[in-house]
């Protein structure tokens, strides 16, 4: 039942406006003609209802009656029409009957929509000068010379572009346009050229032209998995196509389709309010302006009385969009006729040519008119005549039916309002009772079955993390569901022909409408469905054989340093000792005097020989001193860094010897993917056909690509499910490539398997859903809900953690054995025997020697020479203790040559050595033959 107050504003509305219009065109009634006609040509179909008033008509009739009611628009005049209803794409007879009616003297002619008819009568009122008021679409070239006509239905390259807009408001990355005849490809040209400027991918598709049965194409759709439609045609057709779409089970939540004809709210969406499909178009007709709704109103009463019940699928009584613009037009052309009250209408004769005089400056007056009517505001592009600026609704199904979302002109653009939360949202904004299909794959401990010694039926016969999760999001999202095992038990890879299967297919096929399991969210997958955020992140990693434990062995002081370095340490060594050698010879200042009591003496000494350099640098690397300082600044240096290297080396040794000969080391043939790959004697791969597969399919490293080749070449390496991997692994020499979490949870369980290196990427398990849901984001939010309250971890807990592996003993420190250090007394006991094998060897050489000097006088050892000046007298010996320089040179004779170490100085007789500090002992005290002297 009507409210009365929206009828009541109405005719107050329409009382002010008429007092608004009585005032400012009162002084214009004056001179006006009585009788003012109009003349509107119409078409009509072969069938049973020719007789029956088209809605054109009757609006046109009841746009007349309207304004002769009102009669402070056009007062002391009465508005006439005549009415001509010619055949359908009868053009011939369309010329016949506009030049009846203009010799009947009318202003303007309206129709007809046919585009045929439409020209020839618009070539008629060309010629003739009087207006030609146009109420459907027409194609106009742009070289078009017609001046003498407007069209009120809204101009289809603004209309287009509105379309776009709405388009990449809903972030469309592909959809398809269907049009009904070749006129649609001209309407829609800015969407279709929409791929050249925007990331999106267009199929276009045409609707049969000789049958309502748009069944093939739509089923075409359906197997083509195309969700997101553009259909172009008029709102007979749309119904048609709803109620088919309906039968083949597309209205459903997946499926968004936009209906470019204004008459969407025409239909009866009764049946599809709570199918779930988005359904969204476009309405021009202002029903929130109280006035508009008032006509609309009237309208309704008298189409009832008037017409035959509406064809199925539209609603009784409904004012079209035609029948509106031709109710706004007679309007405008009413009050634009009131603006020229001194134009008279004479009678015109086709076959004269003879124009009317008032034509052009008419034609003006309706060009520049503008008028809130039915269909908002109208104005009309000075130079084409079209409708170019005008305000469109967004109109979308809800469960209350057809809903203003949003509102469009060419301004502003698109502009999507908030719904308010009094009205009732779409079906899908909320997963209350709703039933969902959802499939898994069994993995433990994600998917498993529950053990149970009764016989279990439905969602009861399944246990696990994703079950306790599904059980989570239908609390917080109230929706039901049904729990289904993939078919083929595999989560989902993509074939060479682009084929899916697995989990993905059944989602890309609508078969379910959620994939809850371990499903990895891949860039392939995102390109196939949409996934949730993740509610476990995760890598990939390899499972192996735990291996044996070995004892440290003998020689296991040697391990905490690399066979390498130990080769660089003894490298360093020799060089070092060899570079101290060189330097010290070459230093001057590494030289000294040998005898510094006798100042005559010409022999130098140096400490630093080749065996001492050795010498010094095994002191220093055993961090032992060694009696040889260096004196010179360069040796010195040397000196420096090779303690400073020692320091280091040794600092690193004793720290890392503890933990190789107390704790058992755990010696595995792989360490890493580096190591697996350079190698093949052990097997290793994945699951085939899922995401760790994938993901080495896909790599561009080298060192994945090597491996991929690998298991690509061998048809063993690739493993149906995880159980069979995890059974290869225990039984042969084989590495299973899976996610970290399930290795995880089979070590907790077997402790004779382990993880070996890292993680090999990083990556998430999400919740798989259709592309293009509805439940994504809700899922989405769901599983935030979740972590942030730390039910997630929960979860893990519970099902991640086992009785776990005993801790090893022997990776507590413990006392050393002989297995830890044996090595040390065998190098000690080398070393002994060592020393005294060559101990026998000088002893047999000295003993050899001294047998050769037997055979001749034996000279004083070279080593207590002391080489004096010519002429000068031996010293006599000191006691013992009396002068440990005198005492050096006690009985010496002058030696034939220089022993090794001393160097014989060449100078004058008078010649004095420059040695600095000469006359001191080494002992830093002056010998008592010297200090007498």
């Amino acid at each position: 039942m009507t409210q009365p107050w929206p009828a009541f504003r109405g005719v107050l509305w329409e009382y002010c406006a008429a007092l608004l219009l009585g005032g400012f065109w009162g002084h214009c009634s004056h001179g006006m003609p009585h009788v003012i006609r109009i003349g509107g040509i119409f078409e009509y179909t072969d069938g049973p209802n020719t007789q029956v008033m088209s809605a054109e008509e009757q609006a046109f009739r009841f746009s007349a009656n309207i304004i002769n009611r009102n009669r402070t628009l056009l007062p002391n005049t009465t508005l006439t029409y005549d009415i001509q209803r010619i055949h359908f794409h009868d053009s011939f007879e369309a010329t016949k009957k506009a030049c009846d009616q203009l010799a009947l003297g009318v202003v303007a002619i309206f129709g007809p929509s046919q585009g045929s008819c439409t020209n020839a009568v618009q070539s008629i009122c060309n010629a003739l000068e009087v207006p030609h008021i146009q109420l459907r679409w027409k194609h106009h070239p742009l070289d078009n010379k017609d001046t003498f006509y407007v069209n009120l239905y809204p101009d289809y390259a603004s209309l287009s572009h509105a379309i776009l807009d709405l388009v990449q408001y809903l972030k469309w990355r592909s959809a398809t346009v269907v049009y009904d005849d070749s006129t649609g490809l001209i309407r829609l040209q800015e969407l279709i050229m929409a791929p050249s400027r925007y990331n999106i991918r267009l199929k276009i598709r045409q609707l049969p032209l000789d049958t309502d049965d748009a069944r093939p194409l739509l089923k075409e759709m359906k197997r083509g998995r195309e969700f997101r439609i553009i259909f172009d045609c008029s709102h007979l057709m749309a119904a048609q196509i709803l109620r088919q779409a309906m039968a083949m089970g597309m209205m459903t939540e997946y499926y968004h389709f936009i209906f470019t004809t204004l008459d969407l709210y025409a239909l009866d969406l009764e049946p599809y309010r709570y199918s779930g499909v988005n359904l969204t178009g476009f309405r021009i007709l202002n029903v929130e302006n109280p006035h508009v709704s008032s006509i609309i109103e009237k309208w309704a009463m008298e189409r009832l009385q008037s017409a035959p019940k509406a064809e199925l699928g539209l609603l009784d009584g409904v004012m079209m969009t035609d029948a509106a613009l031709l109710y706004d037009a007679v309007h405008v052309v009413s009050v634009c006729y009131q603006r020229a009250p001194q134009m008279t209408v004479n009678s015109l004769q086709c076959h004269r040519h003879k124009a009317w005089r008032f034509g052009g400056r008419f034609m003006n007056f309706i060009k520049e008119a503008q008028w809130e009517g039915l269909t908002g505001r109208i104005v009309f592009n000075k130079s084409s005549g079209l409708r170019t600026d005008f305000d469109l609704d967004i109109i979308s199904l809800k469960e209350d039916g057809l809903e203003k979302v949003g509102t469009w002109n060419p301004s502003n653009g698109l502009n999507i309002t908030e719904i308010s939360k009094g009205r009732g949202p779409n079906v899908t904004d909320s997963l209350s009772n709703r039933s969902l299909i959802v499939t898994t794959v069994l993995e433990e401990p994600f998917v498993m079955f529950r053990k149970s010694d009764t016989a279990l039926f439905g969602n009861d016969r399944f246990e696990g993390y994703c079950i306790d999760l599904l059980k989570e999001l239908a609390v917080i999202l109230g929706f039901t569901y049904e729990i289904r095992l993939v078919e083929d038990g595999k989560y989902g890879a993509q074939d060479d022909k682009g084929q899916w299967n697995g989990m993905i297919k059944e989602l890309i096929d609508h078969k379910a409408d959620l994939a809850v399991a371990p499903l990895t969210i891949t860039h392939v997958r995102e390109k196939a469905i949409d996934f949730s955020k993740p509610f476990m992140t995760l890598g990939v990693s390899i499972l192996y054989r735990k291996p044996n434990g070995t004892n440290p062995s003998v020689f296991s002081f040697l391990n905490p340093l690399s066979p390498d370095i130990w080769m660089y340490i003894l490298l360093a060594y020799l060089g070092v000792s060899c570079v101290l050698f060189v330097i010290a010879r070459f230093s001057p200042y590494e030289w000294y005097d040998a005898h510094p009591c006798n100042p005559g003496s010409d022999i130098v000494e140096n400490n630093f020989t080749l065996f001492n350099s050795f010498w010094f640098g095994m002191g220093a690397l055993m961090q032992q001193g060694s009696e040889l300082m260096p004196k010179a600044l360069s040796t010195r240096i040397i000196g420096g860094i090779w303690w400073f290297f020692t320091l280091i080396i040794i600092s690193s040794y004793t720290a890392n010897l503890a933990a190789f000969l107390t704790v058992e080391r755990m010696e595995s043939p792989i360490d890493s993917a580096d190591d697996l790959a350079k190698q093949t004697k052990i097997e290793y791969g994945a699951v085939k056909d899922g995401a760790t597969m994938t993901f080495f399919k896909k790599s561009k490293i080298s060192t994945f690509e090597k491996m991929w080749a690998f298991m690509s070449s061998k048809p063993t390496a690739l493993v149906k499910n995880n159980e069979e991997g995890i059974q290869r692994t225990l039984t042969a020499d084989y590495a299973l490539l899976m996610e970290s979490t399930t290795i995880e949870y089979i070590t907790q369980r077997n402790c004779n398997l382990t993880q070996v290196g890292g993680l090999i990427d990083s990556k998430g398990y999400g919740i798989g859903t259709p592309m293009g849901s509805p439940y994504r984001d809700k899922i989405t939010i769901a599983i935030l809900q979740l972590q942030e309250e730390d039910k997630l971890h929960v979860m893990k807990e519970k099902w991640w953690r086992g009785n776990g592996c005993p801790e090893d003993e022997n990776k507590e420190a413990s006392a050393l054995g002989i297995q830890n250090i044996g090595g040390i007394f065998i190098v000690l006991a080398a070393g002994l025997v060592l020393s005294v094998f060559v101990a026998m060897v000088e002893f047999i050489y000295k003993l050899r020697k001294t047998a050769e000097r037997e055979q001749v006088p034996i000279p004083t050892p070279p080593s207590l020479l002391l080489q004096r000046a010519p002429g000068q007298a031996q010293t006599t010996p000191t006691r013992h203790g009396e002068g440990r320089c005198c005492d050096q040179h006690a009985h010496l004779q002058r030696p034939s040559a220089a022993r090794e170490g001393q160097h014989e100085l060449q100078h004058r007789p008078d010649a004095r050595v420059p040695i600095s500090s000469r006359n001191w002992g080494r002992e830093g005290r002056m010998c008592e033959g010297c200090a007498e002297k």
